[in-house]
């Protein structure tokens, strides 16, 4: 019997620091250059930290469904989101996370979900109304401002716009994991600047979500609303839900909610923006599913715009990768993972591979429309997959949708900004430099 320990190769890095300089330089090139050299599992280390990158797609669905309980979010993730969201569903792990998710889960069911796409829809032709013929937009900015609005009506039930402690948070969470700076690999105890910065914006995002969340448990039942807040409130007094475990997830819901929507409205226009005929399609798709305001029983007739969506989150997923922990020694695709092993699996490398998708760079949303039987299902996973996928999936994809049906219903735009802008690789993916258009009224 063979009892060889194959352990995955990779790279020789520096004493004390491993591959951390390269990660740090170009992490999206660190991981195409992984993959491409030593294959689609591969190690690295970072201050010590033994990794494997997992971008094998038969490899993903092994970690995220098939073998699910084998692997844990893990030390990285939870150690350094803990103060921020600890308590809530992106970091928990167990019997913790399952009972959570099982409480919560209701809110995001598609008939309450369906009755959001009205906020969605009228919080995006305000957006689009202070737009004019010949206006040139910075998009990222102008879709965070808005998916931040929507979360704040659909979330919370307020306007939370004039309060800058969900931005000023975001910029901060932003900053402290930056994996351009050399300082994100710190570890997050050591006093920086921008560590001492993150935990200030981060007590006062949860002191905002404390002082909503007490407003509405002071209200009389009858007068609450059918926002999310109101429906966790009722949650946490009929379960054994904890206020800190509610807070948390309020918080995780604004934060990685609004970003991640953004990011992938921001990525999505982009693209359309290069492709006039592309917007021309989605105009007529948008024209021929509803008469007069866009419901949500009209997002299911969008079928083009959602291949839009799918490509351009293919090329540019916001959660470019996603954590693991192994908590016990695993086999994946004949290689031998010690239990306690960091997991990194990279959308960015796998949604790019050319073992997958043909042309690979290229912005083709037909691929999204042909049934492709050979292409492995975790060769695409921008919203994770098994039991743990993305709860706000569908939250976010409708509201993409009906933002998008919005700005395409009053404009086209042409891209005046680089084509290939800068990223940023930090909770998120975000441009380093504006991304503007040019607004053309229809």
């Amino acid at each position: 019997m063979n009892t060889e320990v194959r352990y995955p190769p990779g790279p020789r890095g520096l004493p004390v620091v491993g591959n951390t300089v390269d990660l740090s330089y170009d992490i999206f090139g660190f991981f195409e250059e992984l993959r491409d050299e030593y294959g689609r599992i591969a190690s690295y280390e970072v201050f010590g930290t033994e990794a494997c990158m997992i971008a094998h797609p038969d490899a993903i669905q092994q970690v995220l469904l098939d073998s699910h309980e084998a692997f844990e979010k893990g030390e990285v993730l939870t150690r350094n989101l803990a103060d921020a969201m600890g308590e809530g569903l992106f970091v928990t792990g167990g019997g913790q996370w399952q009972n959570q998710r099982t409480q919560v889960q209701p809110a995001f069911y598609r008939n309450r979900i369906n009755t959001y796409v009205p906020e969605m829809r009228t919080t995006a032709e305000e957006t689009v109304e202070q737009w004019r013929d010949g206006m040139v937009v910075d998009v990222n900015d102008r879709m965070t401002e808005m998916t931040i609005d929507v979360l704040g009506r659909t979330l919370f039930g307020v306007d939370v716009t004039e309060n800058p402690v969900v931005s000023e948070a975001s910029d901060a969470i932003l900053a402290r994991f930056d994996t351009s700076r050399f300082w994100s690999f710190l570890p997050d105890r050591l006093p920086t600047p921008t560590n001492r910065r993150y935990r200030q914006k981060t007590d006062e995002l949860q002191q905002f979500v404390d002082d909503l969340a007490r407003q509405r448990r002071e209200q009389n039942p009858e007068h609450r609303g059918d926002d999310l807040l109101s429906i966790l409130v009722e949650v946490v007094e009929a379960s054994d839900l904890t206020r800190e475990e509610f807070r948390d997830n309020m918080v995780t819901f604004l934060f990685a909610g609004h970003e991640t929507t953004a990011l992938g409205l921001t990525y999505t226009l982009l693209c359309l923006a290069q492709h006039p005929d592309e917007q021309a399609a989605l105009r007529a798709e948008i024209d021929a599913a509803c008469d007069e305001n866009l419901t949500a029983k009209d997002l299911p007739k969008l079928e083009q715009t959602e291949n839009v969506i799918d490509e351009a989150l293919r090329l540019y997923p916001p959660v470019y990768m996603f954590f693991r922990e192994t908590s016990q020694d695993v086999e994946l695709q004949g290689y031998t993972i010690p239990e306690g092993t960091t997991l990194v699996l990279p959308q960015w490398a796998v949604h790019r591979d050319s073992a997958w998708w043909d042309d690979p760079e290229t912005f083709r949303p037909e691929r999204f429309a042909d049934d492709d039987d050979d292409r492995p299902e975790y060769a695409y996973f921008p919203f994770g997959g098994g039991p743990r996928h993305c709860i706000g999936m569908r939250f976010a994809r409708m509201e993409m949708k009906t933002v998008l049906a919005t700005i395409l219903n009053e404009y086209s735009f042409d891209l005046v900004s680089d084509p290939s802008p800068e990223l940023i690789a930090s909770t998120n993916l975000k441009p380093a430099e504006p991304i503007e258009i040019e607004l053309e009224k229809c």
